[in-house]
């Protein structure tokens, strides 16, 4: 019995700032990661792995693999320099030529529209979406590329994984360049970011009731540690905050009773306007979409017994002995993998789409042979294999995006923490030639999908 429908969505998920390069071509405006730096285990973000000029041959190699959908992200700051003012139309092309180009070759473009890369401007005039001016300067470029791209792209997400907005990242990844970090502000994130996205899905479903626009998440898998009731009860109460959460604002429009309890014990409240709520509340989502690598456990007795539950995965995260990693801690568990489809399924009743999953190894090529890793066609065969399980059980999962399939450098700048089944050719400090070079998980995932999955 074939489980997996004709129309399975097989592909590539990806960001724009690991992927295009041409940091300062074409009009682009600075972002945020024009503050990072090339350091001794990381590169700098001027060519990433150049796709603004090799976006053909990249969308030739996964027609060639079979795939027929492609999660890439629109770089705000180049198709509106300063974040707020006038548009680049330049820039603007260079996504409807991208878009044209996946569309000839059979592949469903779904935009992406913020993927932690604020115009620096906009993070050095407000300090990020921690000022409210931001949430609306957000909407305006989302609703412009939504009009611009809307009779062509039917799959829409506005941030990537935002429930990462409750986690202390959030500063970082919100545009936050000045003050304390407080946990007011920390909270006022939260809020302006899921504002800014529900204004966003409010205007395509009242304009372009025709597009599927879902909410997005980094869905955050945790063990208790021990059997102690108190590990079971962090586990529980973080996921609440940061994971459930979210999920009850993406498909009711409301949050989380024990959030709002904990808001007004705590002087958070005054964050949420009535008019702010009343536009969230409108908020409802096609599907829900996450990313998923790896899991861990979690110790209650590592939390301080006053911590804000959004800090518990941060000071309680402990190695789980059960699990094998790759070098930098990532833990395997297809078994969660299977878990998050099943709760995401049973708890929202939508269309659950994974849209990133692999895992990050070091390469090399020596030019001739090549790349034997059969590590990687281990993780993806039993991560789908989860997939097909999940499915079997009841889950509607409408498609598998693996995460940089062709490689790209990781979110923290390393070329060599790769995810690819296509090798590119350059490391952290040397462009080289930027070959990409199919490796043997490149056939085998080929297979895979030409049968959609009976054949793994």
């Amino acid at each position: 019995m074939t489980l997996l429908t004709p129309d399975f969505f097989w592909g590539n998920s990806t960001s724009s700032i690991q992927t295009e390069g041409a940091a300062h071509e074409g009009g682009k405006g600075p972002s945020l990661y024009d503050l990072k730096h090339e350091t001794a285990n990381s590169a700098d973000w001027n060519t990433a792995i150049d796709e603004y000029h090799r976006y053909a041959e990249d969308i030739s190699l996964m027609k060639d693999l079979g795939m027929n959908f492609y999660r890439f992200q629109v770089s705000w700051s180049r198709v509106q320099p300063r974040g707020e003012g006038d548009f680049n139309e330049e820039g603007i092309a260079f996504y409807h030529r991208l878009v044209d180009e996946l569309l000839a070759a059979g592949i469903q473009p779904m935009i992406c529209l913020y993927h932690f890369d604020l115009p620096l401007l906009l993070a050095e005039k407000y300090n990020g979406f921690v000022n409210r001016k931001v949430v609306d300067a957000f909407y305006i470029f989302a609703r412009r590329m939504i009009d611009e791209f809307a009779g062509q792209v039917a799959y829409w997400i506005t941030f990537n994984e935002q429930n990462l907005y409750s986690l202390p990242a959030a500063f970082k990844q919100s545009g936050y360049l000045t003050g304390d970090q407080t946990p007011y502000e920390l909270y006022q994130i939260q809020h302006h970011i899921a504002l800014a996205h529900a204004k966003v899905a409010n205007y395509i479903h009242t304009q372009y009731p025709e597009l599927q626009i879902g909410g997005m998440l980094a869905y955050q898998e945790f063990y208790p540690a021990t059997p102690n009731p108190q590990d079971i009860e962090a586990v529980r109460r973080f996921q609440e905050f940061v994971d459930f959460n979210l999920l009850r604002l993406f498909t009711e429009g409301r949050y989380s009773d024990e959030v709002i309890a904990y808001m007004k014990h705590h002087q958070l409240y005054d964050i949420l306007k009535e008019a702010e709520l009343a536009e969230i509340s409108l908020t409802r989502s096609d599907f829900i979409s996450f990313s998923y690598y790896a899991t861990a456990t979690m110790d209650s007795c590592l939390i301080p017994i006053d911590a804000m539950p959004n800090n518990y995965s941060a000071l309680g995260q402990k190695k789980n002995p059960y699990l094998r990693a790759n070098e930098w801690g990532w833990q395997i568990d297809p078994q969660g993998f299977y878990k998050v489809l099943m709760d995401l399924s049973n708890r929202t009743h939508l269309p659950v789409f994974p849209i990133e999953n692999g895992i990050g190894v070091r390469e090399k090529w020596d030019g001739v042979n090549l790349i034997e890793d059969n590590y990687r066609i281990d993780y993806h065969r039993e991560h789908i294999r989860a997939l097909k399980q999940a499915v079997s059980d009841g889950a509607n999962v409408i498609g598998y995006l693996g995460w940089g399939l062709i490689d790209i450098p990781s979110s923290q700048g390393d070329v060599e923490k790769r995810y690819g089944v296509v090798f590119v050719n350059r490391n952290n400090h040397e462009l080289l030639d930027l070959k990409r070079v199919p490796k043997r998980s490149y056939r085998w995932l080929k297979q895979v999908i030409a049968s959609n999955a009976e054949l793994i």
